[in-house]
């Protein structure tokens, strides 16, 4: 009588524990879907914009939070990450949020210590120095567990939104998470991790598929937790000439959009737009555009022109985040010339890489509305450029 009332008891707080999941997997509508429309090529009604590293270091409210709490400690505390992300939110009127992580929490899921140091970024006290040291590694990783406390932060800041702009979940590529683990944090040649590519081509290898497995798990669960769009920073692929890129990072990439969609559409988590951002990969921009994403993001280096005329899909990006110092009105000029280059259709506007720390937040404001204002207008005129892009 006791087992059976045990069990009772037990089968009862699962069915509620399943429910307070369901509830809290019951979001708010989604309010502005500009975004998504954009990167699935539909016709908005004004160009979406958001920009990378939104949520940081340039905003007086980050630099407070992080009196009080070190970097990874946001990271890893859902409450505070989702407040980190949503400060951007409040501020400006963005058409997107990004959720507040790091590319780096991969290799700590993997098993290395990472060290964020004041005025210097963030540290590995022990890299990867041969290929030997791949056996440190956890191959085994159970991304939902590791990194749940990333899930947790995107299911508060879906519900904290309230549907207001949907929310970005993201990643690093195989090659710019391997080029962190072997030089120990960042650097201006990346030699060490180019070296391997020259000299131990077969670990190299080794280790890019298993971050890819890693990778594609882990934007998987992203998405069972709340992600509306996906995106994948190679950031380091400027090191990387065409023939490297595409034996070291193309491939990579490949795999990691194919098995994410794969694996969201298994779980039928619906379709998810995935946009691949590779800085300095101007040469394989067009190759980029039939990797299997819908939204290839671009660096203030390549020309709207040229890339219309090798990428079929949308575009993200591009002004040079250092065009925000310009005074308001140059700034204004700039961004209206990028919006007319790009045209009002199949296009994202975003910086051609993160907002640098000590930037003015009004220089941020000026971009978003000149960039709502200028597509607005150009769309109402009905000018061909809001026509060109179908």
């Amino acid at each position: 009588m006791f087992h059976f009332m045990l069990f009772t008891i037990l089968n009862r707080w699962t069915m509620l524990l399943q429910m307070v999941h369901k509830s809290d997997m019951s979001f708010p509508p989604l309010k502005n879907d500009l975004i998504i429309r954009a990167a699935f090529g539909e016709v908005v009604e004004r160009v979406p914009v958001w920009i990378m590293r939104q949520a940081g270091r340039y905003l007086p409210e980050y630099r407070e939070e992080r009196k009080k709490h070190d970097f990874f400690t946001i990271c890893q505390t859902p409450e505070l990450a989702c407040e980190v992300t949503l400060q951007p939110i409040r501020r400006f009127d963005f058409d997107a949020a990004i959720i507040f992580s790091d590319i780096l929490v991969i290799p700590q899921a993997l098993g290395m210590e990472v060290l964020m140091k004041p005025g210097v970024g963030p540290v590995f006290p022990e890299p990867l120095v041969h290929p030997s040291d791949l056996s440190k590694l956890d191959t085994n990783v159970d991304v939902r567990t590791k990194l749940n406390y990333v899930y947790e932060a995107i299911t508060l800041t879906r519900h904290k939104l309230e549907g207001k702009v949907p929310l970005i979940g993201f990643t690093g590529a195989p090659y710019t998470l391997m080029g962190y683990m072997i030089e120990g944090g960042g650097s201006k040649t990346m030699s060490k991790a180019k070296k391997w590519l020259y000299a131990e081509p077969e670990a190299s290898h080794k280790l890019l598929k298993l971050l890819t497995k890693v990778i594609i798990a882990y934007l998987i669960e992203q998405v069972a937790a709340g992600a509306q769009l996906l995106q994948v920073f190679e950031s380091s692929a400027e090191y990387l000439g065409p023939t490297l890129f595409e034996e070291y990072s193309l491939p990579y990439l490949e795999e990691i959009a194919a098995g994410v969609k794969d694996g969201i559409t298994q779980r039928g988590l619906g379709d998810v737009p995935l946009i691949v951002f590779a800085k300095g990969a101007y040469h394989s921009i067009s190759k980029l555009s039939y990797a299997g994403y819908n939204v290839v993001g671009l660096d203030w280096t390549v020309d709207p022109n040229i890339a219309r005329d090798f990428v079929h899909i949308a575009v993200q990006g591009n002004l040079d985040p250092c065009a925000l110092y310009a005074p308001k009105e140059d700034l204004i000029a700039k961004t209206t010339e990028m919006v007319r280059a790009f045209g009002v259709r199949n296009y994202i506007a975003n910086l051609g890489h993160g907002i640098y720390p000590d930037m003015d937040p009004e220089s941020v404001r000026t971009f978003v509305d000149t960039v709502h204002r200028v597509s607005e207008e150009i769309m109402k005129k009905g000018d061909p450029y809001s026509q060109l892009y179908t």
